[in-house]
């Protein structure tokens, strides 16, 4: 079975997830939670063995075009999802990341899925894995923080009465706990490793490339976020609000190159 068969697979067991989840949302039952989860935990696993056997097969993980990015930005959402999932027993949350993971997964499929075994030598440096590694892990992390946020705003408003969600002390925690873990890995993924990378493929560690001014945004928004947790007390609307902000710039950065070109355009 090739890979671009179990991330369709993977795509599939996404949208069963997301339909499930929102029937959740309507009906309060269980069994539909956990079927949700089961789908989304199956899903994950065949977009893990496919992310293996394209790293196989290529020679190099997956992480070089925009359809690579794209597979392993989602499975990052994912997996930060579950994570949380473990921890906070938040169902409800899914019904947001399962959405996120498969509107990554439609976007992925637009682009072309060919394998390139001879990266240009921009691209042929491990630098380059750490810098796109960290970077995706910690975007997906992003997305959890921006679901329980989106939750949030919901459980305060139109549905501050339905029974079955989370409380919003909970929601604003997995918003904050998801930040803390994702921020890190953001920031020595796509700034520190990004600008090691630069400096070695063309010279510079900055050259106000469009995503790299998205990526300096993004990381000055998530900074506020914290700043303002620590030293104003910041919870609730305005930190759900900061979050949601982060990780929408989040998805304009991952999209910019495709807009704006630049150094990264190459990784169409």
């Amino acid at each position: 079975m090739s890979d671009v068969t179990m991330f369709w697979f993977s795509l599939f067991a996404y949208l069963a997830a997301t339909i499930l989840y929102a029937l959740f949302l309507a009906f309060k039952s269980k069994a539909l939670s956990k079927t949700a989860t089961v789908c989304m935990v199956l899903g994950f696993v065949a977009h893990t063995l496919a992310w293996v056997v394209r790293s196989i097969q290529a020679g190099h993980l997956p992480l070089t075009g925009m359809y690579e990015f794209a597979i392993s930005f989602s499975w990052a959402i994912v997996l930060g999802y579950l994570i949380f999932q473990i921890w906070y027993r938040v169902e409800m949350v899914g019904a947001f990341v399962a959405m996120v993971a498969f509107a990554m997964i439609v976007v992925a499929s637009l682009f072309p899925k060919d394998i390139e075994r001879q990266l240009v030598p921009a691209l042929q440096s491990y630098w380059l894995q750490i810098h796109v590694s960290l970077a995706a892990l910690g975007e997906g992390i992003f997305a959890v923080a921006f679901a329980s946020s989106v939750m949030y705003l919901l459980r305060k408003g139109p549905l501050k009465k339905a029974e079955n969600f989370p409380s919003l002390e909970i929601l604003d925690e997995v918003t904050y706990k998801a930040i803390i873990i994702g921020y890190p890995l953001f920031t020595l993924g796509a700034l520190f490793a990004g600008a090691v990378w630069a400096q070695r493929a063309w010279g510079s560690f900055w050259s106000w490339d469009p995503k790299e001014m998205g990526s300096l945004i993004v990381w000055l928004v998530y900074s506020a976020y914290l700043h303002a947790r620590f030293t104003k007390g910041w919870t609730g609307t305005r930190a759900a609000i900061l979050s949601i902000t982060g990780f929408v710039l989040t998805l304009l950065t991952f999209l910019s190159n495709l807009v704006l070109g630049g150094l990264h355009a190459y990784a169409r």
